[in-house]
Order: structure tokens, then sequence, then C-alpha cells
């Protein structure tokens, strides 16, 4: 079995930083983000991977080569600009020919993707999601009422639970059929593409074990945790 992991985003948000280095290539720690997240596929059983790259890809190819010093076997799939995440996996296309994982490089996952790619055989599933619980507080009451106005209950700053995507999927390799060549083309596209046409989608919910490096703040404080946790 193959990773697929996306590594060709601009990483806008979190400029100036990615100015001059591609976004999975931010230390965190004395390690880029990216060397984590190849870890992390390693340590549950995946050793072969597809680097989906684009922008200041020479970076990344000059870092991790065919992957050998990391105990992996590394591919690379090069796009001349960035084409959204499905439009990214597309480009992968040529190096799939059996079920795969497929990642975002933008996120830190800890959680058992071993289980998942089971559960993902087991359901006989074309598309796997990943998906996380998020929690968000409303920050004022909300009230229930009925049609005419009548007040039923008052609901003060209401806590609210949301299964949101993590970016990590476990999928057949016809999936790539559903994706146009050198389109910008998203991963809802694909979701709901494969709903239309009657594919079983499933998911696994993931309480712990995510976080989304998309924004200089997350980052920041990321980085120093992990700087202080090399330093033990």
């Amino acid at each position: 079995m193959k990773a697929v992991i996306l590594a060709g985003g601009l990483g806008t948000r979190l400029r100036p930083l990615t100015n001059k280095k591609p976004k999975p290539m931010l230390p965190l720690g004395k390690k880029p983000l990216l060397e984590h997240l190849i870890k992390w596929i390693r340590k549950n059983g995946v050793k072969d991977i597809v680097l989906c790259v684009s922008y200041l890809h020479e970076t990344i190819e000059k870092h991790f080569g065919d992957g050998s010093k990391f105990g992996m076997n590394i591919e690379y799939a090069v796009s001349k600009k960035p084409l959204a995440t499905a439009g990214q996996l597309k480009t992968a296309q040529k190096f799939i020919d059996d079920t795969f994982v497929c990642v975002y490089g933008d996120s830190l996952f800890d959680f058992s993707l071993r289980n998942m790619i089971a559960d993902h055989k087991k359901k006989k599933s074309f598309i796997t999601m990943s998906l996380y619980e998020h929690k968000t507080s409303i920050q004022y009451g909300v009230i229930d009422t009925k049609n005419n106005g009548k007040v039923l209950s008052w609901n003060e700053k209401p806590e609210i639970k949301s299964k949101i995507n993590m970016g990590c999927y476990v999928m057949e390799p016809t999936t790539l059929n559903f994706i146009p060549k050198n389109k910008t083309y998203g991963m809802d596209d694909v979701i709901k593409k494969a709903i239309s046409k009657r594919k079983t989608v499933n998911s696994i919910l993931i309480r712990k074990g995510f976080v989304d490096v998309g924004d200089k703040k997350t980052y920041e404080e990321l980085n120093i945790k992990y700087r202080k946790r090399d330093k033990i």
C-alpha cells in the first residue's frame, strides 16, 4: 500500500514564512512538518510514499531524496502549478494501482491509521474519510421559538459539536477517475461525485490526534511546543 501526501500548496496564510520555503518544510522543532507526518505514516506500516509537490518542490526533493535515509521509498509527482487538493492528487495516478492512503501535507495526525485501513477493507468502502469532533461555542444566547414568535427556550452560549474533515483518506484507485486532469479540483467535489454515483463513502470519527497547521498562530505555538520537547 502507498500513501499519497499532498504537499504542493502555496501556504498563503503562513506568509511571509512560506515566501522561500514550502509550508510542509516549515520546522517543528528540529524537523520539518512533513518529516513528522512521514514518520507517523511509517509507524502505521506504510513505507511507500508519493509526494505531490509543486511550489518550491526542489526544497522537498533535496531533503527527502528517495526516502531511503528515512526508511521509506519516496516518489514524486510534480505539477507546474497548484491544483487544489484533488487536482494535485490526480498527478499521482500513474503511481497508484491499489488501495491507497491520501493525506494533506499541512496537518499532523496521531491516531491509528492501521485501524482506519482495516475498517476500509472490512466494509469494502470506495472511500473512507477521517472526521474530527470539533467543538465551538456560540457567544450569544440562542432562543428557540415557534413560527408565531412564542419563545420556547433560552440556551445561553451553547456548545456546538460538528464532524469536520481532517484531510486523511483511504481510497480505491478508481477514485482518481473522478478527477479531471490538469484542473483545479477540490476533494469535496470528489466526495460529492462519489456519493452521486452511489459509491460507498464511509468515515471514522477521531476525538484527538489532529492538528491543522494552516495558520501562522497555530504554527508558531506548535513550533514552540516541539522546540521545548526537543530540549528534553
